[in-house]
C-alpha cells in the first residue's frame, strides 16, 4: 500500500522561488571583481535568474546541455546556479586553479556549449579557447562599461545578454532525478572525473546540511562561503542559504586574511566556511590586529584535516566555534560534521577540542563502513583502522561518462571507495588517518602522515607541515617531515624532532626534517604529496 501524499518534484528552482517569495528582502552582498561592493536581494536574484533562463533558451540551450562557469563567489555566479539548472540544463562549475591541460580535458569531456567567465579569467580562457571544441559562446560576467578587449570568439556581455530578456518565467517541472550540476575532481592522478548531481540529490543534501545537528543555517545569520563556488558548489552553501533565507556575503577574489576580516566586520558575518590554508592567513591577520571580527561566531573547516592547534586558537583565543567536516566531490560533498553530542557538554574544553579535531560524525543519509585489505568489515570501535566506504542518496553511483573509473570506484555491494583510511568510534565520529596512497607502511605498522603533520603544526615556529614516506632498507618506508617555518622563525631539526618525541610513539617520529619556503597544493587547497614525493625522491634518510 502506498501513502496518499502529493508527489511534488524536488527541484533546485524551488529554492530560489522560495527565497524570492518569503525572504525577498534578505541581502546578497558581493565584493565584485570590478571592485565595488554590490548589494541585491533574493527577490532580485530570482528575477535575474529568470532572465538568465530566458537568455539560455534564446541561445538554444536545452535540457541536459552543459553550461560552464569560470567564476568567483558573487551574485552573478549565484544567479547562474539557478538560471541554468532551473530549465533542466546542467551547471558545470570549473576550477580555474587546475592545470591548463585539465581544464581543456574537462570542457571537452563535458561537451560544454557555453562558458560564463569572470573578468579575472579572460586571459586564461584566451590561451585555451582554440582547444575548447564544443564552446559556442563566451559570456563575460560584467557590464558594458567594464567589457575588455578580447580575442575570444562569439563574446557576449553578461549584463547585455540578460538585460534583453524578460523576467517573466514559470519555472518548468520535470523529473527530480534530472541532472542539475556537474563538478570534476581535482585529478591529482589521471584525468579529472565528473560527479553529476541530480536535483533530488542536491535538495536532500541541502536539507541535511541545513539541519541543526549539522551546520544549522538559519534566516538570522550572515553566511560567508570562502570555499569557492567552483569547488563542489561551495559545499552546498548557495542552496542552503536560499532554503533558509540567510544573508549571503560573497568575498569575490579577495581571499587574504585582511580582506576577509574587513568584509566580515563590515557585513556582520556570523558563519563562514573554508579550507585550512585560508584560515591560517586569517589567524595571522587576527593576531596582528589583536582581535576577531566581532560578529563571527562559527567557522567550518574542511577540504583537508585541520590541525588541532588551529582549532584551539580559534576556540580558546577568539571564542569562535569550529565545526570540522569531511566529504568529497563524489558526495556532493558533505559526509560528516563535528557537532558535539549532548553528553559531551560535561567534558573539559581540551577534551571537547580533541573530539572536534576528528572529522565529525555522519549526516543522516550517509552510511559508512571500514574494511580491511580483503574487504572484510571492521568494527566501529575507534581503534580498528581500514579503508572507508560510503553510500547514500547524495553519493555518486558512477562517474560521468567514465566507465573505467566507475568500475574501480565501488565494491561488490555498491559502496563507494573513498580512498581514505580511518577509524570510526561507536558514536560515529570519524578519524581520518590518511589517504590510502599516503599512509606510510613502516615495519608492519601503518603511520598516519596526517597525525604527524597535525602534531608538527602545534609547534610555535611552524607555519605549515607535510609528511611523506621515503624508502628505507630495513623498515620499507619511514616518514620525512617537510616544514615551512613562520616568518622570522628558525626552528632546528633537533628541536622539532624533540617536540614530536614527546607527543607520539618513538616509531612514529620522522627520521628526518627538511625546511622549505612553501608547500605545493592541489587546486582545492590540499597538500600535493605527489609533487613532494617527486621533489624529495632522492633525499637520503639518516642511517
Amino acid at each position: 500500500m502506498l501513502g496518499l501524499m502529493m508527489d511534488r518534484p524536488l527541484l533546485v528552482s524551488n529554492l530560489i522561488e522560495h527565497a524570492g517569495r518569503y525572504h525577498s528582502d534578505a541581502e546578497i552582498v558581493s565584493r565584485t571583481v570590478e571592485g565595488p561592493i554590490h548589494r541585491t536581494s533574493y527577490a532580485e536574484a530570482e528575477r535575474r535568474a529568470k532572465k538568465v533562463a530566458n537568455a539560455l533558451n534564446a541561445l538554444g540551450i536545452r535540457p541536459g546541455d552543459r553550461v560552464a562557469t569560470l567564476a568567483w563567489n558573487g551574485y552573478r555566479h549565484f544567479e547562474l546556479y539557478f538560471g541554468i539548472s532551473g530549465i533542466g540544463a546542467v551547471c558545470h562549475t570549473i576550477n580555474p586553479r587546475l592545470f591548463h591541460e585539465q581544464i581543456e580535458y574537462i570542457v571537452n569531456h563535458a561537451a560544454d556549449r557555453l562558458l560564463f567567465l569572470d573578468l579575472t579569467f579572460v586571459p586564461l580562457v584566451e590561451k585555451l579557447a582554440e582547444r575548447f571544441k564544443p564552446i559556442e559562446h563566451y559570456v563575460i560576467m560584467t557590464d558594458e562599461a567594464h567589457m575588455p578587449r578580447t580575442s575570444l570568439p562569439n563574446v557576449i556581455c553578461y549584463e547585455t545578454l540578460i538585460g534583453a530578456q524578460s523576467d517573466e518565467l514559470s519555472w518548468p517541472e520535470f523529473d527530480e532525478r534530472t541532472a542539475c550540476s556537474l563538478c570534476y575532481t581535482s585529478g591529482t592522478t589521471g584525468n579529472p572525473k565528473g560527479a553529476l548531481y541530480s536535483h533530488r540529490s542536491t535538495i536532500l543534501h541541502t536539507y541535511a546540511i541545513t539541519s541543526k545537528d549539522a551546520v544549522g543555517f538559519t534566516s538570522g545569520e550572515a553566511i560567508c562561503p570562502i570555499v569557492p563556488m567552483f569547488h563542489v558548489n561551495a559545499w552546498g552553501v548557495p542552496y542552503a542559504a536560499a532554503m533558509c533565507g540567510a544573508k549571503l556575503v560573497f568575498p569575490g577574489p579577495a581571499l587574504d586574511g585582511e580582506s576577509l576580516c574587513a568584509l566580515f566586520e563590515a557585513e556582520g558575518v556570523t558563519t563562514t566556511l573554508g579550507v585550512p590554508t585560508v584560515w591560517l592567513g586569517m589567524l595571522k591577520t587576527m593576531a596582528e590586529k589583536g582581535r576577531k571580527p566581532p560578529s563571527l561566531k562559527r567557522l567550518m573547516v574542511g577540504g583537508s584535516a585541520a590541525p588541532r592547534a588551529m582549532i584551539e586558537t580559534f576556540e580558546k583565543t577568539y571564542g569562535i566555534t569550529v565545526m570540522h567536516g569531511w566529504g568529497m566531490t563524489e558526495m556532493s560533498p558533505v559526509g560528516s560534521i563535528g557537532i558535539l553530542k549532548g553528553k559531551h557538554a560535561e567534558l573539559s574544553t581540551d577534551e571537547q577540542i580533541a573530539i572536534k579535531a576528528m572529522q565529525g560524525r555522519p549526516l543522516y543519509g550517509v552510511e559508512m563502513k571500514i574494511v580491511d585489505g580483503e574487504g572484510r568489515r571492521l568494527p566501529h570501535d575507534g581503534v580498528a583502522v581500514g579503508e572507508l566506504l560510503v553510500r547514500g542518496p547524495w553519493v555518486i553511483s558512477a562517474y560521468y561518462n567514465d566507465e573505467t573509473a566507475s568500475q574501480a570506484a565501488f565494491d561488490a555491494e555498491g559502496w563507494f571507495r573513498t580512498g581514505d583510511v580511518c577509524a570510526i568510534d561507536p558514536d560515529g565520529f570519524l578519524r581520518i588517518t590518511d589517504r590510502s596512497k599516503d599512509v606510510i607502511k613502516s615495519g608492519g605498522e601503518w603511520i598516519s602522515s596526517i597525525d604527524i603533520e597535525n602534531a608538527a603544526m602545534g609547534h610555535p615556529d611552524v607555519a605549515e607541515a607535510a609528511v611523506i614516506g621515503l624508502p628505507h632498507p630495513k623498515w620499507a618506508e619511514r616518514p620525512l617531515l617537510i616544514v615551512v617555518p613562520k616568518p622570522e622563525a628558525q626552528p632546528s631539526k633537533e628541536a622539532l624532532l624533540g617536540y614530536l618525541s614527546g607527543r607520539m610513539p618513538k616509531w612514529m617520529v620522522p627520521d628526518d626534517v627538511v625546511f622549505a619556503d612553501e608547500l605545493p597544493h592541489t587546486a582545492t587547497g590540499k597538500l600535493l604529496k605527489t609533487k613532494l614525493r617527486e621533489t624529495y625522491r632522492d633525499h637520503r634518510l639518516p642511517a
